[in-house]
């Protein structure tokens, strides 16, 4: 039994029950059904025991999460991306629609087997571990470990906050050139920076701009809550945006198009990027000439 991933309690943690505090401190297991099984599993240690999902957390405690070495799960066979692999980790363009985890057999989890190759090294994971999430219906790049010292590694980094990501995003209404959002979400801090790189004038929507979008903490859906709540909702946010506003079949704009960490082995600072989806510039260049056209129209009135 590997540990994969070790988490100490801070200061200030009291009246929470492990299996409701261990899904927001783990990326290798997110979901509380998940933790759950896991748990039960004998998965979880804390100080070295074997813990109950109905064990209060106390400050100071090592949680560590162990990998049971469990054979993979069925292979969902969806060709990915790949855009960055070798023995310790890889990096994926995740597509829209589809979820990272979970109980379905429809998960990126499934798909790793199908697109990456198992590592040599002594404490290769037998399951790939994504080590961070990324929302349903966003895509881009999505990190996985493939030995549990990269996981161990990467995790640490992400608690850290030493890992930086972009995100691009297409969303509705006026924004300053750039700026920054510090809004609770869910009652926590929560702090996002955009930039403004395009601004397209639109007939349905007035103004639409792509931005690139810097979260500073890892809040769930805390980018389309930012921009929601400074009045400029992410295009086909179903969610958080105006009911009228989505575009059918399109999906959300939002992607994860950069991100910088240090490699769990070399120590070398990992700068990855990729361009955002094509419809992102093309739904924008359309609705700045319907624009033109409809304003040519109202000028020869």
């Amino acid at each position: 039994m590997k540990v994969i991933e070790t988490h100490i309690v801070p200061d200030g943690i009291s009246d929470i029950r492990l299996q409701d505090y261990a899904p927001s401190v783990f990326v290798s297991i997110s979901s509380h059904q998940g933790m759950k099984k896991a748990i039960k599993k004998g998965m979880v240690l804390v100080n070295g025991v074997v813990a109950k999902t109905g064990l209060w957390v106390e400050s100071g405690q090592r949680i560590d999460m162990c990998d049971l070495e469990l054979p993979p799960a069925k292979v969902f066979e969806l060709e990915l991306e790949v855009i960055y692999e070798d023995e310790h980790i890889a990096v994926i363009n995740k597509p829209a629609g589809i979820s990272v985890s979970g109980n379905l057999f429809r998960t990126i989890q499934n798909t790793l087997p199908f697109n990456l190759k198992l590592s040599t090294c002594i404490d290769a994971l037998t399951v790939f571990r994504p080590v961070h999430r990324l929302d349903n219906p966003t895509c881009g790049l999505l990190l996985i470990a493939k030995t549990s010292h990269a996981i161990k590694c990467l995790g640490a980094q992400f608690e850290n906050r030493t890992v930086s990501k972009q995100y691009t995003a297409v969303v509705i209404g006026s924004l300053p050139d750039k700026g920054k959002v510090d809004m609770p979400v869910e009652g926590k801090d929560a702090v996002s920076s955009f930039q403004v790189i395009q601004r397209n004038n639109s007939i349905r929507n007035q103004t639409l701009n792509m931005v690139h979008l810097f979260p500073k903490t890892g809040r769930t859906h805390q980018l389309r809550i930012h921009m929601a709540g400074m009045g400029t909702p992410i295009l086909g946010d179903k969610l958080y945006g105006s009911e009228g506003e989505i575009l059918r079949r399109k999906g959300l704009f939002l992607c994860a198009t950069g991100l910088q960490f240090h490699h769990p082995v070399t120590n070398e600072k990992m700068d990855i990027s990729i361009d955002p989806p094509y419809k992102f510039g093309r739904f924008m260049e359309m609705e700045e000439k319907r624009w033109k056209r409809y304003n040519e129209d109202l000028n020869l009135v």
